[in-house]
């Protein structure tokens, strides 16, 4: 009986933990989405360069990321890049709810097939 309530009780914490994980993930797409995300004060978003995640299939976990004239060492630095340049934004602190939310979602288009790579250049 103590097994049956200590397995019950793993399992509640899995889904409990596998649900906090979705949350992260739609939430970063509703952001993606957002033409007012991070304060954008051109009415672009994410999706207005990257539609569907295009071009950020294999974003997620590169040790270097070069975009727009900058080297980086990171997802999050790499985000801030498009929010200052192609939003028009402010930059987030790479430790905030929303970047970790963006950072989610741009990691679940990893590996994604499009049919064509559609990045919309001048963005």
């Amino acid at each position: 009986m103590r097994i049956f309530r200590v397995l019950l009780i793993t399992l509640a914490l899995i889904y409990i933990c596998a649900a906090l994980s979705l949350a992260d993930i739609s939430q970063g797409k509703k952001l993606f989405e957002d033409p007012k995300f991070a304060g954008s004060t051109n009415n672009k978003s994410c999706n207005s360069c990257h539609p569907d995640g295009r071009g950020l299939e294999n974003a997620s976990g590169k040790p270097q990321y070069s975009i727009m004239g900058s080297n980086l060492s990171s997802l999050e630095a790499t985000v801030n890049v498009c929010i200052k340049k192609a939003l028009k934004g402010k930059p987030l602190e790479h430790n905030s709810s929303e970047m970790k939310d963006i950072v989610e979602y741009i990691g679940s288009v990893k590996g994604k097939e499009f049919k064509e790579r559609r990045v919309i250049k001048g963005c």
